[in-house]
């Protein structure tokens, strides 16, 4: 049925101003992911990029679609997904400095519009360039971890547009929950090492724990103390230890640290995607029992803040 013309329909227009105000957003996260890809998949050398049949140890198959290769190919969706949230956080940041007027678009508008042609895309490249190709099953792992990335990416936009300080310190209290998540991760490692190893594993897990508990406190400290600070609520916290920890770091460790002698100033430097192994546990519901264990310390860390919140308000002489 036709609506008619003399009766406007104001439900409309809100969409269409949101994904116009989207749109210049989602055309360069599109064009840099599909560079991104065609460069992993296309253009790079697979042994190099993906490390075919790198020597790491018995356990480790990285034969073209072993566990551990195949993990590489979707973890490029966390290393994109880092990428963008790097330069959308940055974009957002700049203009909300220098527009005051600047109104950042809703993330979900951002992600749907971004999502459609990836999704026609990324399939394209990884299953018909270079050889060897993707087969559905792996491509269709790629496609999931690029589009659970690239949620977590957009996300920060907002905050970094409109309260800028709000997202430095939530990206210090992100680094305190991914190293909590590396701890806690960990702890499926000393399982599969030797005694003696396990000791060196023990104490690595507990330093890791005490480095990201640590962060957490002293930006609580901050909160107490600088209290025209917006406390962030739990799943903002839990969210930003899983951007850091899935997206930041692996985009650093892909830039940065694809070397186990040497720096990335080395004349030799390539850059390799990290296998999963860095950033998951292999026992999927070990991997759940973190998230969870995680999203309780969110929620504890947040409620002892405006605890302690309630109490400054109630001796103000303090």
């Amino acid at each position: 049925m036709l609506a008619s013309p003399a009766r406007p329909e104001p439900t409309r227009q809100p969409g269409l101003a949101a994904r116009r105000a989207a749109l210049p957003f989602a055309v360069p996260i599109v064009a840099l992911v599909v560079y991104l890809y065609y460069q992993w998949f296309a253009v790079r050398d697979r042994y190099f990029i993906f490390l075919y049949y790198h020597d790491m140890g018995p356990g480790f198959d990285t034969s073209p679609f072993g566990r551990v290769t195949a993990s590489r190919y979707w973890m490029t969706g966390l290393v994109a997904g880092g990428a963008v949230m790097v330069l959308y956080a940055a974009a957002n940041f700049a203009l909300g400095r220098i527009a005051k007027s600047y109104q950042p678009p809703d993330w979900r508008r951002v992600w749907a519009l971004s999502a459609v042609p990836l999704l026609i895309a990324v399939p394209a490249i990884v299953m018909t360039a270079n050889q060897p190709t993707l087969p559905p099953r792996n491509a269709a792992q790629v496609v999931v971890a690029l589009l659970a990335g690239l949620a977590l990416a957009v996300l920060p936009g907002e905050v970094a547009a409109r309260r800028p300080l709000g997202w430095l310190l939530m990206g210090v209290d992100g680094l305190g929950m991914a190293f909590l998540l590396m701890g806690l991760r960990a702890g499926e490692s000393l399982r599969r090492v030797t005694a003696t190893r396990g000791a060196g594993m023990l104490v690595y897990a507990g330093l890791i724990l005490a480095f990201g508990l640590g962060a957490l406190a002293v930006m609580t400290a901050v909160y107490r103390l600088w209290r025209r600070l917006r406390i962030p609520d739990a799943l903002s916290l839990f969210v930003a230890g899983l951007s850091v920890h899935y997206l930041f770091l692996p985009l650093l460790h892909h830039l940065f640290f694809s070397t186990d002698e040497g720096s990335w100033t080395d004349p030799g430097y390539f850059t390799y995607i990290t296998d999963a192994d860095n950033y998951f546990a292999r026992n999927a519901l070990f991997q759940v029992g973190v998230w969870i264990a995680a999203a309780l310390v969110a929620l504890g860390v947040t409620r002892l803040r405006r605890w302690m919140w309630s109490r400054a308000d109630a001796n103000p002489a303090d």
